[in-house]
């Protein structure tokens, strides 16, 4: 519009005769509730007064005492019937979920229940990258997580509740509140899977084209091109095994969603179908009488580690599944865990963004998904196959049922003839995944930058840089204490071959605990990026790559030894990627080398780096959830609120505030 066509304020609001015709009264539905004695009698005049407002919605008073079942989901944006965008959504992940919606819904209708859809729409990660946006990111998880178990509260006469949700942090928030419903049977609807295009770029891919046209890597008409196609239908999750595809075969793992119901392609008959069979899933669970409790145990926590471990998962799930497992009241797994499991696991699939062939994950759908993944690990004796899965059978039975079922030929089927690929290529026998180089997923290296411990996705790492089973570098620090400033100097070409680039004040205090994907995929797109290394106590996208270190604890803000680097100090990386043990170190400074105990003693005397402090733009709400999960565990124990944790804080700070001993 321009200023000459701009309207005044009073134009604004300029009527015309349709306003007027307004109705101060209507009759009213007709009919009559289906009331009784006891009803009125006995039940709370909320329940009586929810009824009023089901027939006022237009519910059919003939069906209004079937089973309440809450849907909720993750939904975003308008869409109108013929499919355009009316309004958009913050990304294509949430954008067709009112169809798995509206699918459930008419599901638990047809069976004579009652479907209740409510919304709490989630952020996209890759729009925030590198924006003050991504600070709200993952706690916006707790926040939603929160909202999520506020409105199925509000409805106290449901019977079941249904999660729908596809992305990097509706996702595991729609877990950690269907986690929290003990009394009730739950299940979890998977988002799906954006298509990719048939020529051109994946979504991981898309995101580093700023990255190489500034390097001359990319012409500015292909960067406009390959951009504009990236998705290749409005709705689903990014092509890879980022967070959120791996959310959603965690949500497999656990027994939360049905078998093969993650990574569905979004939009296709087989994806609406999949809630269809979630409505009937979550109904049958409750005539057999089971609640999430009965679903969700420390077992299929273990049975969810192990795959995460096979599919050479988001590093983001070490901060997902102890939340979700924190929510359900179940042990919370610690790093010897994480490391125990992916000793124990061989990596078995074959995706994006680790390889060696870089599959689409609707690629790995077809193949089998989930379900053949743990027919390999069963087979291995690694699974507890008395967990009960989403149809209320145990896990041992429905692998025995996929084995030898047509879901499982006919989508094989599908994949070689529209794709001319073999789904044994895609996951496979632990024995040709090792012939073919597979290595275990992810690392854990300490070190006297990371003395609570770090997390390195191992499966990432350059081959070339790897000998005899070993990635190490030694090489000079390049300390940035912000995300800006080191995609500045990647862009400006202003760090070379060898040196590792420190990110620090990048954890909860600082930033959020922001992801660093304009840095890490960078560097793995530029031709020489696989010579520098990142060492960050920031965390990464799901879909990152390379001699990446995140997690890294304790963060720089509260007091960590990375916090303490300069320019020029000398750092060595150890990562062992068939034992999976690791270090990270300072090994020298201005002076030249030094002992590990004259280490000890820099890193224990220095000043924290004298430009280290939180984000001038971190958000207050950021700035109370960063403290409240301080306290709770911090990022190992899933940055949740631990409740009798805080309290006991609190109440020790108030007392010290008032002037007494809180030991007292």
């Amino acid at each position: 519009m321009s200023t000459d066509d701009a309207v005044s304020w009073e134009q604004l609001l300029e009527p015309h005769d349709g306003i007027y015709a307004v109705r101060t009264q209507a009759p009213g539905p007709g009919g009559r509730l289906p009331l009784t004695p006891e009803l009125l009698r006995d039940e709370p005049s909320g329940t009586v007064f929810g009824m009023t407002q089901n027939a006022g919605m237009g519910w059919p008073r003939a069906n209004m005492l079937g089973p309440q079942v809450m849907i909720v989901s993750t939904a975003g944006g308008l869409r109108s019937d013929d499919g355009r965008p009316v309004a958009l959504g913050l990304h294509s992940g949430h954008f067709e979920l009112s169809g798995q919606v509206a699918a459930a819904a008419g599901t638990i209708a047809e069976a004579g229940g009652m479907p209740f859809a409510t919304y709490v729409s989630d952020p996209c990660d890759g729009r925030s990258q590198g924006t003050p946006a991504m600070f709200d990111s993952l706690p916006y998880r707790n926040d939603a997580a929160i909202v999520m178990r506020r409105l199925m509260r509000s409805l106290p006469t449901r019977s079941a509740v249904i999660g729908v949700a596809t992305c990097d942090k509706g996702l595991p928030a729609t877990m950690m509140a269907l986690a929290s419903q003990r009394e009730h049977p739950t299940v979890l609807v998977p988002g799906g899977v954006t298509l990719p295009p048939a020529r051109g770029e994946d979504l991981a891919q898309v995101q580093t084209l700023g990255a190489r046209f500034a390097n001359d890597e990319l012409s500015l008409a292909d960067a406009s091109e390959l951009g504009c196609r990236a998705c290749a239908s409005p709705g689903g999750g990014c092509h890879f095994l980022g967070t959120a595809g791996t959310s959603q075969v965690i949500a497999e793992a656990l027994g939360l969603a049905l078998p093969h119901s993650a990574l569905a392609p979004s939009g296709e008959p087989v994806w609406e179908e999949i809630a269809r069979q979630s409505a009937r899933a979550v109904l049958r669970q409750r005539s057999l009488g089971l609640t999430t409790p009965d679903v969700l145990t420390d077992q299929a926590i273990e049975n969810a580690m192990a795959v995460h471990a096979a599919i050479g998962g988001s590093t983001n799930l070490l901060l997902h599944l102890p939340a979700i497992a924190h929510a359900a009241g179940l042990r919370i797994p610690t790093v010897d865990d994480w490391v125990r499991v992916n000793q124990a696991v061989p990596r078995i699939v074959s995706v994006l963004p680790n390889g060696p062939v870089q599959h689409p994950t609707v690629r790995m759908f077809l193949a089998g998904g989930t379900p053949e993944v743990m027919l390999h690990l069963r087979d291995l004796g690694v699974l507890h196959l008395d967990a009960l899965t989403a149809t209320g059978e145990p896990l041992g039975e429905v692998l025995d049922w996929w084995e030898s079922s047509e879901r499982r030929a006919r989508m094989k089927e599908v994949l070689l003839e529209q794709q001319g690929v073999d789904a044994d290529d895609v996951i496979m026998s632990p024995p040709v995944a090792c012939r073919r180089g597979l290595t275990p997923t992810a690392t854990f290296p300490v070190g006297n930058l990371a003395p609570e411990g770090s997390v390195i996705k191992s499966t990432a790492i350059d081959p070339s840089r790897i000998v005899d089973g070993v990635f190490h570098h030694v090489g000079p620090a390049r300390v940035f204490t912000s995300e800006a400033a080191a995609i500045t100097a990647i862009k400006a070409r202003a760090v070379a071959p060898g040196d590792v680039m420190v990110l620090m004040g990048g954890g909860p205090l600082g930033t959020g605990m922001e992801e660093t994907y304009q840095v890490t995929s960078a560097l793995k797109y530029l031709s020489y990026g696989k010579e520098i290394s990142l060492i960050t106590d920031a965390r990464f996208s799901g879909v990152s790559t390379g001699a990446c270190i995140g997690h890294v604890g304790p963060e720089a803000l509260a007091g960590g030894p990375i916090g303490r680097l300069r320019d020029g100090d000398l750092v060595e990386i150890r990562v062992d990627v068939v034992r999976l043990e690791g270090s990270v170190d300072l090994v020298g400074d201005a002076a030249g080398r030094l002992t590990a105990a004259e280490a000890a003693r820099v890193l224990a005397e220095r000043p924290p780096h004298p430009d280290l402090t939180p984000h001038a733009a971190l958000p207050d709400d950021t700035r109370l959830w960063a403290a409240l999960q301080g306290v709770s565990g911090g990022t190992w124990a899933g940055c949740v609120y631990d409740v009798d944790r805080v309290l006991e804080v609190l109440r020790a700070g108030a007392e010290a505030l008032a002037g007494r001993d809180p030991r007292a």
